[in-house]
Protein backbone atom coordinates (compact mmCIF):
# COMPACT_ATOMS: atom_id res chain seq x y z
CA UNK A 1 0.00 0.00 0.00
CA UNK A 2 1.37 3.41 -1.02
CA UNK A 3 1.72 6.46 1.20
CA UNK A 4 -1.05 9.04 0.78
CA UNK A 5 -0.78 12.85 0.63
CA UNK A 6 -2.99 13.04 3.72
CA UNK A 7 -0.48 10.98 5.70
CA UNK A 8 2.40 13.15 4.48
CA UNK A 9 0.47 16.27 5.48
CA UNK A 10 -0.25 14.85 8.92
CA UNK A 11 3.41 13.96 9.43
CA UNK A 12 4.65 17.41 8.35
CA UNK A 13 2.05 19.21 10.47
CA UNK A 14 2.90 17.20 13.59
CA UNK A 15 6.57 18.07 13.15
CA UNK A 16 5.89 21.76 12.45
CA UNK A 17 3.45 22.22 15.35
CA UNK A 18 5.39 20.05 17.78
CA UNK A 19 2.49 17.90 18.98
CA UNK A 20 -0.31 15.63 17.80
CA UNK A 21 -2.88 17.78 19.59
CA UNK A 22 -1.73 20.98 17.89
CA UNK A 23 -1.66 19.22 14.51
CA UNK A 24 -5.23 18.00 15.06
CA UNK A 25 -6.36 21.55 15.78
CA UNK A 26 -4.63 22.97 12.71
CA UNK A 27 -5.94 20.26 10.38
CA UNK A 28 -9.36 20.23 12.08
CA UNK A 29 -9.18 16.53 12.80
CA UNK A 30 -9.41 14.46 15.95
CA UNK A 31 -6.33 13.56 17.99
CA UNK A 32 -7.08 9.89 17.47
CA UNK A 33 -7.34 10.42 13.71
CA UNK A 34 -3.93 12.08 13.60
CA UNK A 35 -2.41 9.28 15.69
CA UNK A 36 -3.87 6.61 13.40
CA UNK A 37 -2.53 8.39 10.29
CA UNK A 38 0.97 8.47 11.81
CA UNK A 39 0.80 4.79 12.71
CA UNK A 40 -0.35 3.89 9.19
CA UNK A 41 2.52 5.87 7.69
CA UNK A 42 5.12 4.20 9.93
CA UNK A 43 3.62 0.76 9.26
CA UNK A 44 3.79 1.34 5.50
CA UNK A 45 7.41 2.48 5.74
CA UNK A 46 8.25 -0.19 8.28
CA UNK A 47 10.20 2.32 10.36
CA UNK A 48 9.79 4.71 13.28
CA UNK A 49 9.64 8.36 12.21
CA UNK A 50 8.94 9.96 15.58
CA UNK A 51 9.82 8.93 19.10
CA UNK A 52 7.12 9.88 21.57
CA UNK A 53 7.47 10.76 25.25
CA UNK A 54 5.02 12.38 27.63
CA UNK A 55 6.63 15.77 26.98
CA UNK A 56 7.73 15.89 23.35
CA UNK A 57 8.01 14.32 19.94
CA UNK A 58 11.46 13.82 18.44
CA UNK A 59 12.36 12.95 14.86
CA UNK A 60 14.45 9.85 14.35
CA UNK A 61 17.25 9.85 11.77
CA UNK A 62 14.86 8.11 9.38
CA UNK A 63 12.23 10.72 10.22
CA UNK A 64 14.60 13.58 9.34
CA UNK A 65 15.40 11.99 6.00
CA UNK A 66 11.76 11.28 5.16
CA UNK A 67 10.61 14.74 6.22
CA UNK A 68 12.70 16.39 3.50
CA UNK A 69 11.03 14.21 0.87
CA UNK A 70 7.59 14.81 2.36
CA UNK A 71 8.08 18.58 2.27
CA UNK A 72 9.21 18.42 -1.35
CA UNK A 73 6.21 16.33 -2.41
CA UNK A 74 3.70 18.56 -0.63
CA UNK A 75 5.37 21.69 -2.02
CA UNK A 76 5.11 20.25 -5.55
CA UNK A 77 1.41 19.54 -5.06
CA UNK A 78 0.84 23.06 -3.69
CA UNK A 79 2.65 24.53 -6.67
CA UNK A 80 0.58 22.51 -9.14
CA UNK A 81 -2.62 23.71 -7.49
CA UNK A 82 -1.35 27.31 -7.51
CA UNK A 83 -0.69 27.13 -11.24
CA UNK A 84 -4.23 25.96 -11.92
CA UNK A 85 -5.84 28.48 -9.60
CA UNK A 86 -3.83 31.35 -11.04
CA UNK A 87 -5.70 31.05 -14.34
CA UNK A 88 -8.91 32.28 -12.76
CA UNK A 89 -8.03 33.63 -9.33
CA UNK A 90 -5.70 36.13 -7.74
CA UNK A 91 -2.56 34.65 -6.12
CA UNK A 92 -3.61 33.03 -2.89
CA UNK A 93 -2.36 30.90 -0.01
CA UNK A 94 0.31 31.10 2.63
CA UNK A 95 3.57 32.83 1.73
CA UNK A 96 6.44 32.36 4.18
CA UNK A 97 9.23 34.92 3.82
CA UNK A 98 12.47 34.84 5.79
CA UNK A 99 14.92 37.72 6.19
CA UNK A 100 17.30 39.24 8.69
CA UNK A 101 15.47 41.12 11.44
CA UNK A 102 16.79 44.60 10.45
CA UNK A 103 15.65 44.14 6.84
CA UNK A 104 12.17 43.12 7.91
CA UNK A 105 11.95 45.98 10.40
CA UNK A 106 13.26 48.79 8.18
CA UNK A 107 12.28 47.64 4.69
CA UNK A 108 9.60 44.97 4.57
CA UNK A 109 7.30 45.88 7.46
CA UNK A 110 6.52 49.34 6.03
CA UNK A 111 5.49 47.66 2.75
CA UNK A 112 3.09 45.11 4.27
CA UNK A 113 -0.02 47.32 4.04
CA UNK A 114 0.44 47.92 0.31
CA UNK A 115 1.20 44.26 -0.38
CA UNK A 116 -1.94 43.15 1.46
CA UNK A 117 -4.01 45.73 -0.38
CA UNK A 118 -2.85 44.34 -3.72
CA UNK A 119 -2.97 40.66 -2.77
CA UNK A 120 -5.64 40.22 -0.09
CA UNK A 121 -5.83 36.45 -0.60
CA UNK A 122 -2.19 35.86 0.31
CA UNK A 123 -1.51 35.01 3.96
CA UNK A 124 1.87 36.63 4.50
CA UNK A 125 4.16 35.25 7.20
CA UNK A 126 7.40 37.09 8.00
CA UNK A 127 10.12 35.19 9.87
CA UNK A 128 13.45 36.58 10.97
CA UNK A 129 16.81 34.87 10.88
CA UNK A 130 20.23 36.53 10.65
CA UNK A 131 21.91 33.28 9.53
CA UNK A 132 21.63 31.35 6.27
CA UNK A 133 18.82 28.80 6.53
CA UNK A 134 17.73 25.73 4.60
CA UNK A 135 14.55 26.82 2.83
CA UNK A 136 13.19 23.29 2.64
CA UNK A 137 13.99 22.47 6.26
CA UNK A 138 12.37 25.69 7.49
CA UNK A 139 9.39 25.40 5.12
CA UNK A 140 10.20 28.82 3.65
CA UNK A 141 9.01 30.05 0.24
CA UNK A 142 11.35 33.03 -0.21
CA UNK A 143 14.37 34.27 1.72
CA UNK A 144 15.83 37.74 1.32
CA UNK A 145 19.58 37.60 1.75
CA UNK A 146 22.08 40.45 2.06
CA UNK A 147 25.64 39.77 0.94
CA UNK A 148 27.25 37.27 -1.46
CA UNK A 149 25.25 34.13 -2.22
CA UNK A 150 26.79 30.69 -1.79
CA UNK A 151 24.07 28.11 -2.53
CA UNK A 152 23.95 27.43 -6.28
CA UNK A 153 20.90 25.15 -5.87
CA UNK A 154 18.70 28.23 -5.40
CA UNK A 155 17.27 30.64 -7.89
CA UNK A 156 17.99 34.27 -7.07
CA UNK A 157 16.45 37.58 -8.09
CA UNK A 158 18.56 40.68 -7.55
CA UNK A 159 16.79 43.44 -5.65
CA UNK A 160 19.69 45.89 -5.80
CA UNK A 161 22.33 46.79 -3.25
CA UNK A 162 22.88 48.85 -0.13
CA UNK A 163 26.05 50.81 0.63
CA UNK A 164 27.95 50.60 3.91
CA UNK A 165 28.77 53.72 5.89
CA UNK A 166 30.71 54.40 9.08
CA UNK A 167 28.46 56.32 11.47
CA UNK A 168 28.22 57.82 14.93
CA UNK A 169 25.76 59.96 16.87
CA UNK A 170 26.42 63.69 17.27
CA UNK A 171 26.47 63.14 21.05
CA UNK A 172 29.29 60.58 20.76
CA UNK A 173 31.35 62.84 18.48
CA UNK A 174 30.85 65.82 20.80
CA UNK A 175 32.06 63.78 23.77
CA UNK A 176 34.95 61.94 22.08
CA UNK A 177 35.90 64.10 19.12
CA UNK A 178 35.55 63.40 15.41
CA UNK A 179 38.20 61.13 13.81
CA UNK A 180 40.25 63.02 11.23
CA UNK A 181 41.78 59.95 9.60
CA UNK A 182 41.56 56.17 9.72
CA UNK A 183 44.37 55.90 12.29
CA UNK A 184 42.32 58.01 14.74
CA UNK A 185 39.81 55.17 15.04
CA UNK A 186 42.21 53.42 17.41
CA UNK A 187 41.31 56.01 20.04
CA UNK A 188 37.56 55.36 19.74
CA UNK A 189 34.95 52.83 20.82
CA UNK A 190 34.22 50.65 17.79
CA UNK A 191 30.95 48.70 17.65
CA UNK A 192 31.21 45.47 15.65
CA UNK A 193 29.72 42.06 14.99
CA UNK A 194 30.33 38.95 17.07
CA UNK A 195 29.33 36.66 14.19
CA UNK A 196 30.47 36.68 10.56
CA UNK A 197 33.87 38.30 10.92
CA UNK A 198 33.55 39.64 7.38
CA UNK A 199 31.05 42.19 8.74
CA UNK A 200 33.93 43.79 10.66
CA UNK A 201 35.61 44.86 7.41
CA UNK A 202 34.71 48.53 7.10
CA UNK A 203 34.56 50.53 3.82
CA UNK A 204 37.70 52.50 4.72
CA UNK A 205 41.11 52.19 3.09
CA UNK A 206 43.50 50.17 5.25
CA UNK A 207 47.29 50.47 5.43
CA UNK A 208 47.76 48.37 2.29
CA UNK A 209 44.88 49.86 0.33
CA UNK A 210 42.46 47.08 1.28
CA UNK A 211 39.35 47.42 3.42
CA UNK A 212 40.00 48.18 7.07
CA UNK A 213 39.51 45.24 9.42
CA UNK A 214 38.54 46.52 12.85
CA UNK A 215 38.76 44.86 16.24
CA UNK A 216 35.49 45.78 17.97
CA UNK A 217 35.55 47.31 21.42
CA UNK A 218 32.00 46.07 21.89
CA UNK A 219 30.33 43.25 19.94
CA UNK A 220 26.77 42.16 19.16
CA UNK A 221 25.32 39.51 16.88
CA UNK A 222 22.55 41.78 15.56
CA UNK A 223 22.97 44.85 13.42
CA UNK A 224 19.87 46.30 15.03
CA UNK A 225 21.50 46.06 18.46
CA UNK A 226 24.58 47.86 17.12
CA UNK A 227 22.36 50.54 15.60
CA UNK A 228 20.67 51.24 18.93
CA UNK A 229 24.02 51.38 20.71
CA UNK A 230 25.27 53.91 18.18
CA UNK A 231 22.10 56.00 18.50
CA UNK A 232 22.69 56.14 22.25
CA UNK A 233 26.21 57.43 21.82
CA UNK A 234 28.04 54.25 22.75
CA UNK A 235 30.48 54.24 19.84
CA UNK A 236 31.18 54.26 16.10
CA UNK A 237 29.48 51.68 13.90
CA UNK A 238 29.42 50.48 10.29
CA UNK A 239 25.96 49.65 8.97
CA UNK A 240 24.08 49.32 5.71
CA UNK A 241 22.15 52.30 4.33
CA UNK A 242 18.81 50.48 4.37
CA UNK A 243 19.00 50.36 8.18
CA UNK A 244 20.06 53.94 8.78
CA UNK A 245 18.41 56.05 6.09
CA UNK A 246 15.88 57.61 8.49
CA UNK A 247 18.49 58.05 11.24
CA UNK A 248 20.78 59.93 8.86
CA UNK A 249 17.91 62.01 7.48
CA UNK A 250 16.98 63.13 10.99
CA UNK A 251 20.61 63.75 11.94
CA UNK A 252 20.55 61.11 14.69
CA UNK A 253 23.53 59.43 13.01
CA UNK A 254 26.13 61.19 10.89
CA UNK A 255 28.79 59.79 8.59
CA UNK A 256 32.33 59.52 9.90
CA UNK A 257 35.37 59.84 7.61
CA UNK A 258 33.38 60.35 4.38
CA UNK A 259 36.52 61.32 2.41
CA UNK A 260 38.23 58.08 3.39
CA UNK A 261 35.20 55.93 2.58
CA UNK A 262 35.15 53.67 -0.48
CA UNK A 263 31.88 52.44 -1.94
CA UNK A 264 31.10 48.93 -0.79
CA UNK A 265 27.70 47.56 -1.74
CA UNK A 266 25.95 44.70 -0.01
CA UNK A 267 23.98 42.87 -2.72
CA UNK A 268 20.36 42.04 -1.89
CA UNK A 269 18.72 38.96 -3.39
CA UNK A 270 15.45 37.13 -3.03
CA UNK A 271 16.21 33.39 -3.18
CA UNK A 272 13.88 30.44 -3.69
CA UNK A 273 14.05 26.87 -4.94
CA UNK A 274 14.62 26.15 -8.60
CA UNK A 275 11.44 25.19 -10.41
CA UNK A 276 10.19 25.14 -13.96
CA UNK A 277 7.27 27.29 -12.85
CA UNK A 278 7.32 29.82 -10.02
CA UNK A 279 4.11 29.77 -8.00
CA UNK A 280 1.95 32.89 -8.47
CA UNK A 281 2.23 33.92 -4.83
CA UNK A 282 6.05 33.85 -5.03
CA UNK A 283 6.11 35.57 -8.42
CA UNK A 284 3.91 38.46 -7.28
CA UNK A 285 6.03 38.93 -4.14
CA UNK A 286 9.24 39.06 -6.19
CA UNK A 287 7.75 41.60 -8.60
CA UNK A 288 6.35 43.68 -5.75
CA UNK A 289 9.67 43.85 -3.88
CA UNK A 290 11.56 44.67 -7.08
CA UNK A 291 9.16 47.55 -7.79
CA UNK A 292 9.11 48.95 -4.26
CA UNK A 293 12.85 48.73 -3.61
CA UNK A 294 13.51 50.37 -6.96
CA UNK A 295 11.87 53.50 -5.56
CA UNK A 296 13.98 53.75 -2.39
CA UNK A 297 16.72 56.35 -2.05
CA UNK A 298 19.28 53.95 -0.55
CA UNK A 299 19.02 51.23 -3.19
CA UNK A 300 21.87 51.13 -5.73
CA UNK A 301 21.27 49.17 -8.93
Amino acid sequence: MKTTLEELLVFRTVVDTGSITAAAEQLRQTVSGISRALRRLEDKLDTTLLTRTTRRLTLTDEGHAFLAHARGILAAVDEAEDQLLSRRLQPAGRLRVNAAAPFILHVMAPLVAEFRRRYPQIDLELNTDDLVIDLLEEDTDVAVRIGPLRDSTLRAKSLGGSALKVLASPAYLKAHGRPRNVADLRKHVLLGFSQRESLNHWPLSGEHGDRLHITPTMKASSGETLRWLALRGEGIVCLSDFMTQEDRHRGDLVQVLPRHTVQVLQPIHAVYYRSAQVSPRIACFLDFMDEQLGQTAWNVR
